[in-house]
């Protein structure tokens, strides 16, 4: 019989025989698949993971899908009206040896030894953007029966807030469940803005409220919820919204919202960054200052572009407007964290949910792309000034060293000292941090 072709009964017979096998051996399932995974054999030594030193992680997130031949990973120069397929824009040289990037990320170029391009990210969601985030988010595919945690969740319950005047996580930009806790509750869910100037809403308390005052409205309170907890047999529900009000009077405080006042910054360094986005980016410095364990900054947070990075038909002509902003804050949190000797501390990601194909729509703009696309790392301690994967000419397919999103997910905990095969819990279901991912070791070697 030819190897390559049997029948569903030899199949049967032979999955049967290696099930039993493994029954013999005490090998479960989830280990033969886990060992396949990674190229392991069983009873070979396992690889230790990686242990990072970074005790921050900054994730910009480029909402809308980013195309990765016009930033971190040019081609050849194509051409919209013809439809030639290819980068929109001419590649420069960078500080890395061999890396080009677009010409629009020229201050990003000079410092790029203190990054790493990983162009080499791959999932198989392309045509709804909201499960692509899910994926980036969580690492994991939506499911009926179980919601993750985000990344920043995962960070938050395991490493919690360096300071106890501060949250552990914080989401600059518009709330959603993809940035959620899941199965993890609210004690690991984020405390979220979209106004740099006044920080969160509601952790300011009126100032005809004074602290002797705020003192008894609490005590009362703390009575109030006590007697309720009596009576009621809530669950989840009441121990999520009673630490939920906990961490809202924690924050209330002076120490935390004065980090806000981002008016107390040299002129010089708050031009370095630029707009809005350069501000968002320039106060999760100072967050992290303050003791926050993990920021997202979203760009472009209200499309000032009429597109943001979802650059069908026309969204492709203002294009370069997006990457630019992106390169001077991006470049000047780089310099300014590297200043304050706290790049090698803090772990920043630079990410989108898919990427874009070289060829071009209807419109002159691009669809979706999810098979091959890049993701930035700067900063946190790694092995920096590496290109991780390549892609073919025109960046639509892995060519070399294809990292998944649970590998990145698991290159994000170890460079922050969490150990990514470790098991959380789903009420008593075991759910490991990673879906099998495995760390970029390149990185920490």
């Amino acid at each position: 019989m030819n190897e390559f072709h049997s029948t569903r009964r030899d199949f049967l017979r032979q999955a049967s025989v290696t099930g039993l096998a493994a029954s013999a051996l005490g090998t479960p399932w989830q280990q033969l698949l886990a060992s396949e995974k990674h190229g392991t054999k069983h009873g070979a030594k396992k690889q230790p993971i990686p242990v990072g030193k970074a005790e921050h992680c900054i994730m910009i997130w480029l909402g809308g899908g980013s195309c990765h031949i016009d930033t971190w990973d040019p081609k050849r120069k194509g051409d919209a009206k013809t439809k030639k397929a290819g980068s929109y824009y001419d590649p420069i040289p960078t500080a890395i040896k061999g890396t080009d990037v677009c010409e629009h990320l020229s201050k990003c170029a000079p410092i790029l030894d203190r990054f790493n391009i990983v162009r080499s990210v791959h999932h198989e969601v392309i045509d709804e953007h909201a499960a692509a985030t899910n994926r980036m988010h969580t690492g994991r595919p939506t499911t009926g029966t179980i919601t993750y945690p985000s990344v920043g969740s995962v960070v938050a319950h395991k490493r919690g807030a360096a300071s106890e005047h501060a949250p552990a996580y914080v989401l600059i930009g518009y709330p959603n469940v993809t940035r959620g806790p899941g199965f993890l509750g609210s004690k690991a869910g984020y405390v979220y803005l979209t106004d740099t100037n006044a920080g969160p809403s509601g952790f300011t308390r009126s100032s005809r409220v004074n602290q002797s005052r705020q003192d008894r409205r609490e005590r009362l309170l703390a009575k109030m919820r006590a007697e309720y907890r009596q009576k009621s047999v809530g669950g989840q529900t009441i121990q999520d919204y009673d630490q939920s009000v906990a961490e809202a009077l924690r924050l209330s405080g002076p120490e935390f919202m004065k980090v806000f006042q981002l008016g107390n910054e040299k002129s010089d360094l708050r031009n370095a960054y630029g707009g809005e986005f350069g501000q968002r980016c320039l106060l999760s410095r100072r967050l992290i200052q303050s003791g926050v364990r993990f920021i997202e900054v979203s760009h472009n947070l209200n499309f000032v572009n009429g597109t943001g990075w979802d650059t069908h038909n026309d969204g492709q002509l203002n294009q370069h407007l997006l990457i630019k902003e992106l390169d001077s804050a991006l470049s000047a949190l780089v310099l300014d964290l590297e200043q304050q000797k706290l790049l090698d501390k803090t772990l920043i990601v630079v990410a989108s949910e898919f990427g874009r194909p070289a060829s071009f729509d209807s419109g002159g703009g691009r669809g979706h792309q999810s098979k091959a696309f890049s993701v930035v790392l700067a900063g946190g301690g790694l092995q920096n000034g590496k290109t991780i994967g390549e892609t073919d000419e025109l960046g639509q397919k892995i060519v070399s060293r294809p990292v998944s999103v649970p590998d990145l997910h698991a290159t994000i905990y170890a460079a922050l000292g969490i150990d990514p095969t470790e098991e959380l819990f789903s009420g008593d279901r075991p759910v490991p941090i990673t879906d099998m991912g495995d760390p970029v070791r390149e990185l920490f070697s």
